[in-house]
C-alpha cells in the first residue's frame, strides 16, 4: 500500500565521518550500498583492546569537530596526497588525516559483535585522541575494500556496513522533531539523534510507518524504528549528559505504547527509521542524494504492528 503524500522532501543531510564524533552538513552525498560516502568509515578504539569507543564510553568524542574537503561529497571526486579529513578539538591543534588510505594494519577491531582488521591511522592521531579522551585510544578507518561487516538485524539480512551501529541509513523528520520538542521544557537539536536525512513535509512520525520510498531514483526499505541509547540525552555541544528527551520519549514513543501487542517488552524508546538501499547495483557509486530531493512513498504498513522493530 502506498501512502499519498506530496510535498515531502530531504531538507538536509548529514555524514559523520569518525563514529560518535561531530557530523558534516553538506548539501549532497554520494552513495554506496553500506551507507553514505565517507560515513562511519573511522572510529576511535581503545588502544589496549582495539573495542570501540562511542559516546556511550567517551562522551568528550561530541567535542571533535570533523571536515572534508568541499568536493568530497561528490560521487565523481578522488582524494589525493593533500586531501584530508580534519579534526578539531577544544584546547588541541588541529589533527590532519589523509584521506588516501593508510599502510599500516590494525587488528582484533571490534565494533559490537564484529571483530576484523583495520587501517590504523598511526601515531599522530593516536595521540591526539588519547590526549582528547584522557584514555589510550587509536583512530582506525575500515577496509572497504577487503573487510565485511554484515548487518545483524533480522530486517537487514545481506545488507552491510561499515562502522554504523546497527544499519547503513538513519531517517528522522521535522514534523517528529517539532512534536517531540513540544513535550521537552528545553527543545533540543536534531544532532542528538544523529541522523543521515532530516526530511520536511510529512506528519509527526508518519515515517515510522513507510516500508519502502525512493530518493533520485534510489529505492530504500526501512530496516525497522530506531530505538535510542543513551547518546540524545548528551548535549552534543558540552559533552554533558542528562535525562532528556529520553525522558519525555519514554512517556509517548516506548515499545509498550507503540507495540502493544509484542509478547515481551525491553523498555525501549523510538526516534527515527533505519533503512537499507534496495539499488545494490555496481553503479550505485555514481549516485547521489541532493537537499531538496523529492521523496515518493512507496509501500506503508497499515499499522504499528505491522512494521519491523
Amino acid at each position: 500500500m502506498a501512502e499519498q503524500v506530496t510535498g515531502v522532501e530531504v531538507k538536509s543531510i548529514t555524514i559523520y565521518p569518525v563514529k560518535s564524533c561531530r557530523g558534516i552538513s553538506v548539501s549532497q552525498a554520494g552513495l554506496s550500498p553500506i551507507g553514505l560516502r565517507w560515513d562511519r568509515l573511522w572510529m576511535v578504539v581503545n588502544a589496549e583492546t582495539g573495542r570501540m569507543f562511542s559516546q556511550r564510553v567517551a562522551p568528550k568524542l561530541a567535542l571533535v569537530q570533523t571536515e572534508l574537503p568541499l568536493d568530497a561529497s561528490s560521487p565523481s571526486w578522488k582524494p589525493n596526497k593533500t586531501s584530508f579529513l580534519v579534526m578539531r578539538a577544544p584546547g588541541l591543534n588541529d589533527l590532519k588525516v589523509p584521506l588516501v588510505e593508510p599502510p599500516a594494519e590494525a587488528n582484533g577491531v571490534s565494533c559490537w559483535s564484529w571483530m576484523g582488521s583495520a587501517f590504523d591511522e598511526g601515531e599522530e592521531a593516536a595521540t591526539w585522541f588519547s590526549n582528547h579522551l584522557g584514555k589510550p585510544s587509536r583512530l582506525v578507518r575500515f577496509k572497504e575494500a577487503s573487510e565485511t561487516r554484515p548487518v545483524t538485524y533480522a530486517h537487514g539480512v545481506g545488507h552491510n556496513i561499515r562502522f554504523n551501529d546497527m544499519y547503513p541509513f538513519h531517517l528522522v523528520s521535522q514534523k517528529s522533531m517539532d512534536a517531540l520538542n513540544e513535550q521537552l521544557q528545553e527543545p533540543v537539536p536534531v544532532d542528538r539523534f544523529r541522523p543521515n536525512f532530516l526530511i520536511d513535509g510529512c506528519e509527526p512520525f508518519s515515517e515510522d510507518l513507510w516500508d519502502e520510498i525512493e530518493i533520485n531514483g534510489l529505492n530504500f526499505g526501512m530496516g525497522e524504528l530506531c530505538y535510542r541509547c543513551k547518546i540524545p540525552t548528551i548535549n552534543q555541544e558540552t559533552a554533558i549528559g542528562g535525562s532528556e528527551p529520553t525522558e519525555s520519549l519514554r512517556k509517548f514513543r516506548n515499545d509498550k505504547t507503540l507495540f502493544p501487542n509484542k509478547e515481551k517488552h525491553q523498555g525501549r524508546v523510538y526516534m527515527g527509521t533505519l533503512l537499507v538501499s534496495k539499488n545494490n547495483t555496481p553503479d550505485i557509486g555514481n549516485k547521489c542524494i541532493k537537499v531538496g530531493d523529492p521523496i515518493h512513498i512507496l509501500k506503508t504498513f497499515s499499522s504499528y504492528a505491522d512494521c519491523r522493530s
